[in-house]
């Protein structure tokens, strides 16, 4: 036990836990934590922004790339709504971000007195996008607090959690007991008969599909074990890409599968809710569902499996491995089936000028583990069905809530996190003006990912649904732009222009291979729409 203010004892709370950066934005409710932060010496690294959603989403791209916690700390009220849109697009992709969200004093919190950056119930908001939220209400309880927030984020399904911090309990001096890191909840252990009823069906199957998603990251190397035995193909879409090699005769992308899914016979979803095949393409008394998850939640949404396993996935594959044989399967048949199909598609989509070639390059430049940052833009939705992805977490999508202008702040978070390893983030010139304020961060915190800006002077997507689906009736979709080039002169950092890919490629090396941020306008006009090979109809039911 020791005399401490609440600021420090929520700082030292932090590194105990193995975080020892903060992306924030400091304010007056937050100044004795920030004090307690100057006090660190450096062990606690702080990594300002200049926007709150800056510091949420940079939170949010360390949190994808790596897999660990990442915090981030704004002040209340408009602070905090600023960066709500990176809390919730964390929700949605299960990412481990620790939000502390700066509070009133604490005899002012739900009294309506008008005091700076007051809104009501911040706390119920703060609850609503993350799986577990509480108040710091003394400087004691601080240490528990944020230990609890961690086992929180280590126990089940992965999500972000939030801390709130009235301004009186960080400055506020107390006697406070540390709190060494609390052991998360054993995850649910498979019932033998389970696993023996999903090894039965598995068996029988003919037409078998794998679809993996972020519960299954951790079990990659059982997922590729799993299907070379069996010669079931594995569906990676959003944060499943990646999960298996993608030059794995057995690897697919969701888009490819919409046609293994008219004759499927067994659907098995490790680590995924299935959510878009389920809902869109239909499903009926022939298609059978295994579930693996850690979420109770989700084994019965969309339709009522006939085998639900909750349990850590790659226990149960581990299981499942134990069982299965290779004499079960004709592994190489289904495996040439496979192949055929990847052909097919490739040949199907090769139409996808020029969003493909410009694709081609960036997977040519990057190393195996090169991390690809989706924003939402016309190469982007294409790269979603087609670009290869090697390993895990190398390739970052904003996942259902598709979030238009996370890609530059997600992209310094994540270089901040894996250092030396190459970061692209992809953008349409809608969203990347989003964020162009932080370009001062990338410069100010000597953070170098490649950002390279699609241009066709609209919010593209938009303007194509309102030529092709609302009779060319255009409106508001038409977008004026800086030059790209000044822009990127004015901060101190390098601008290209190139108009096709054979340009991109001599440019994006040198950019990959440098140590300073980078940003590459390619000018693009009308391209093919990826609509037709992302949305597919119901085939079933």
């Amino acid at each position: 036990m020791a005399v401490m203010s609440g600021g420090d004892a929520v700082v030292g709370s932090l590194l105990a836990h193995g975080v020892n950066t903060l992306y924030c934005l400091p304010g007056v409710q937050s100044d004795h934590l920030f004090n307690a932060i100057f006090d660190t010496h450096g062990a606690m690294r702080p990594v300002h922004t200049r926007h709150e959603q800056g510091a949420g989403y940079m939170a949010l791209g360390a949190a994808l790339a790596t897999g660990k916690p990442a915090a981030y700390s704004v002040v209340p009220g408009p602070g905090f709504l600023n960066s709500c849109a990176a809390l919730c697009t964390a929700y949605a992709l299960n990412a481990p971000v620790v939000a502390l969200a700066g509070q009133l004093p604490s005899a002012g919190i739900g009294q309506g007195w008008g005091l700076l950056h007051e809104i009501p119930d911040q706390l119920s908001i703060l609850k609503q996008l993350t799986k577990w939220a509480e108040r710091v209400e003394t400087p004691a309880q601080a240490p528990q607090k944020v230990a609890e927030a961690f086992r929180q984020l280590a126990s089940g399904r992965g999500r972000p959690v939030g801390i709130e911090l009235p301004a009186d309990i960080l400055q506020k001096k107390a006697d406070v007991t540390p709190v060494a890191p609390l052991s998360p909840d054993a995850p649910p252990v498979a019932l033998p008969a389970d696993v023996e009823r999903a090894a039965d069906m598995i068996k029988a199957a003919k037409r078998p599909l794998i679809f993996a998603g972020t519960g299954a990251i951790h079990a990659a190397d059982e997922i590729r074990q799993f299907a070379e035995l069996t010669g079931i193909p594995v569906i990676g879409h959003r944060t499943g890409r990646g999960i298996l090699d993608a030059r794995h005769p057995l690897s697919h992308t969701q888009a490819a599968a919409h046609e293994l899914w008219k004759t499927a016979d067994l659907v098995i979803g490790i680590g995924s809710r299935v959510s878009l095949p389920l809902q869109a393409w239909g499903s009926d008394e022939n298609l059978k569902l295994i579930r693996i998850d850690l979420d109770p939640e989700e084994m019965t949404r969309f339709k009522q499996p006939e085998v639900s396993i909750l349990a850590d996935s790659k226990a149960v594959l581990q299981a499942l491995l134990g069982i299965l044989k290779p004499d079960d399967f004709d592994a190489k048949a289904r495996i040439q089936a496979s192949l055929d199909h990847k052909a097919w598609f490739n040949k199907w989509t090769s139409g996808l000028e020029p969003q493909l070639s410009y694709l081609r390059v960036i997977r040519d430049v990057l190393p195996e583990n090169g991390i690809l940052i989706d924003d939402l833009t016309q190469v982007g939705y294409v790269s979603r069905i087609t670009y290869p992805v090697y390993k895990p977490r190398t390739f970052l999508n904003s996942g259902y809530q598709g979030t238009l202008g996370w890609g530059v702040s997600t992209a310094l978070g994540a270089k901040d996190a894996v250092g030396d390893t190459p970061v692209v983030v992809i953008s349409g010139d809608g969203g990347f003006m989003y964020q162009i304020q932080e370009f001062s961060t990338a410069v100010r915190h000597h953070l170098a990912p490649v950002f390279i800006v699609f241009n066709d002077s609209a919010f593209g997507n938009v303007r194509r649904m309102q030529q092709e689906e609302h009779g060319n009736r255009v409106i508001a979709s038409d977008l004026v732009n800086p030059d790209f080039l000044k822009l990127a002169d004015s901060f101190g950092i390098r601008g290209h222009r190139v108009r096709s890919p054979e340009e991109l490629r001599p440019v994006l090396e040198r950019a990959v291979a440098g140590k300073e941020p980078v940003i590459i306008e390619v000018p693009i006009g009308e391209v093919p729409s990826p609509w037709g090979f992302i949305q597919f109809p119901k085939v079933r039911g």
